[in-house]
């Protein structure tokens, strides 16, 4: 990797960068250069966050970015998809996207202070169309099949498999190039060194690594 290639770490909802000091540790001991990018999630719209993150990225000057999103931060760098002509885009992993929407996330809006709760971004992009096909972009995908979480208090019937937020299928993105399950809840995705591990490996060669530790 060359030194001017970055990756760039975007958290999900109600979250700051700082949760992703683990995974920044670990990916920079594959050898690459990491930067994590904070975001107020529930003030600002989707549009507004992946503007920021447009600004974000032109700051850190020339040279090919990678980015990693957990979460609602899966979201966010596609919505900067739609207008990244100015960035040299490479690699994209997404661990945990709620792309196809999130079961959990209605279920929660309905609950008394569920909708503020949600927030901005998250809300634009479940009740807003996306594009149809990333095709052109070399996209990961990293679901979890550990149901351990939020979502599956508040949903008990939260379909199966599911990470304990957002279901497997729910994370499915048009055109990834790539899609693994991992025994991983949605918040441990963030401490696990197999997620980690088969971060770095779509970010090197984009596929994962296959072996035993895929589920589903």
């Amino acid at each position: 990797m060359s030194k001017q290639e970055k990756v760039i770490l975007v958290h999900g909802l109600w979250m700051h960068g700082i949760v992703m000091a683990l995974m920044r540790h670990r990916i920079e001991r594959c050898g690459y250069h990491v930067l994590s990018y904070s975001y107020p999630s529930m003030d600002l719209s989707l549009a507004e966050n992946a503007e920021r993150l447009s600004r974000f990225c032109i700051e850190q000057g020339a040279g090919r970015l990678h980015f990693v999103g957990h979460s609602l931060g899966g979201p966010v760098i596609l919505t900067l998809l739609e207008n990244a002509a100015a960035l040299d885009i490479g690699r994209i992993v997404l661990a945990g996207p709620p792309y196809a929407g999130s079961f959990a996330a209605r279920r929660f809006e309905q609950l008394p202070g569920g909708h503020k709760a949600l927030g901005c971004s998250i809300r634009q992009w479940l009740d807003h169309g996306r594009a149809a096909d990333y095709a052109r972009y070399e996209i990961g995908v990293i679901a979890g099949s550990s149901n351990i979480g939020l979502g599956s208090l508040i949903a008990p019937d939260l379909p199966r498999p599911n990470d304990g937020v957002v279901t497997v299928e729910e994370t499915r993105v048009p055109g990834a190039r790539d899609h693994i399950v991992l025994r991983a809840s949605h918040s441990s995705m963030l401490v696990s060194a197999e997620v980690a591990r088969q971060l770095c490996a779509f970010l090197r060669t984009g596929a994962f690594s296959r072996g035993m530790k895929e589920e589903g």
